[in-house]
């Protein structure tokens, strides 16, 4: 088992890519915190976690709020002494307009959930592991923030500063012994693909199925990628499989940021 041991904290784990990541975990022998504001979500993630043997808390937060954050944390080491990888997975997709029709506020929103809950997250997870010399931080980013998107401003703007984030922190973590690595996905399937594509269409005043083709006809392979491919990259840039890599972004798209 490749995280035989370890304690990963995931946020966003109650559906999507973040169950994906921490069922991914579970199986390789990591013990696992699940935060992210739906209880509920959690507690099915857990349920599964533990059918596969594994320990998991449910710590439900909101990464934007700093004194949640803290507390999230603080349960994973009164739980488990220590924070060993922390994947900063949680996100909203933000509005589907352009920006001179958005708010001030739905831009903040995006913003604060999807890039400013990573670097609090981040904070909090590097006084254990600088502490430790050792840890392994992974930030869940998108090909919005390799190659933009319209209509989706503050989304994209969001997944452009976590590359920026994540370039900084590998920069001053290293001599900690901690890695610190991005993984982009591309066009995922999942409830947030199909409301991403719903609002799409709305936007453009296209039906769903127009909407959904052009996805897959931007992606070479011809299809959307699926959650677990997105997780077995997630386990080996947390295992010692990638311990000579840091500061990189990797992209999980089908070959969608080619276009």
């Amino acid at each position: 088992m490749r995280l035989q041991h370890r304690i990963a904290i995931v946020t966003g784990g109650g559906y999507g890519i973040g169950r994906a990541i921490a069922l991914a975990f579970a199986r390789e022998g990591a013990d696992l915190v699940l935060a992210a504001r739906n209880r509920s979500r959690l507690e099915e993630t857990a349920r599964e976690v533990q059918a596969l043997g594994r320990r998991a808390l449910v710590q439900p937060t909101d990464v934007s709020q700093e004194d949640e954050v803290r507390a999230m944390v603080q349960a994973c080491l009164a739980a488990f002494g220590r924070v060993d990888i922390l994947v900063n997975n949680a996100g909203i997709a933000g509005p589907t307009k352009e920006v001179a029709d958005l708010s001030a506020t739905e831009w903040d929103e995006t913003l604060n959930v999807n890039l400013r809950g990573a670097f609090l997250c981040a904070k909090y997870a590097l006084q254990d592991m600088r502490q430790r010399r050792q840890g392994v931080i992974l930030n869940i980013g998108s090909v919005a923030g390799r190659i933009g998107y319209p209509r989706r401003a503050p989304y994209a703007a969001s997944k452009w500063g976590m590359i920026g984030l994540n370039h900084a922190l590998a920069a001053e973590v290293g001599r900690y012994n901690i890695r610190v690595n991005c993984l982009c996905p591309g066009t995922t399937a999942g409830e947030r693909l199909s409301r991403v594509i719903a609002a799409k269409a709305e936007a453009e005043g296209t039906s769903y199925a127009e909407a959904e083709r052009w996805y897959t006809q931007q992606i070479p392979l011809g299809r959307v990628i699926q959650p677990e491919e997105i997780a077995s990259v997630a386990v080996f840039l947390a295992s010692d499989e990638s311990s000579g890599m840091t500061g990189q972004c990797f992209t999980v798209c089908g070959g969608f940021v080619m276009h």
